[in-house]
């Protein structure tokens, strides 16, 4: 599979294991693979939900900012990918 840059994290939550998100481009639904990548992060992993300002969603979109439940730490600017056919 081929991976396409759509993001960074802009901040971790280490008490709830969430990753602030920005996304920069494309889009990003649940149920999409992410591969988050850094200095010392490697972490590929199924989105299981997106958050908007506390509201859960299915799918967000260039410019905005989302929380992920991450399964591992992440760390501000990391580059976020997604996975594609």
């Amino acid at each position: 599979m081929k991976e396409k840059e759509i993001g960074y994290v802009s901040k971790y939550f280490r008490q709830i294991s969430v990753a602030a998100i920005e996304i920069t481009a494309d889009e990003l639904n649940v149920g999409d693979t992410i591969h988050i990548q850094g200095h010392t992060t490697e972490l590929t992993m199924e989105v299981n939900s997106i958050q908007i300002e506390h509201e859960t969603v299915e799918t967000a979109k260039k410019g905005d900012s989302i929380g992920v439940k991450v399964s591992s730490k992440a760390r501000r600017k990391d580059k976020v990918y997604k996975l594609v056919d």
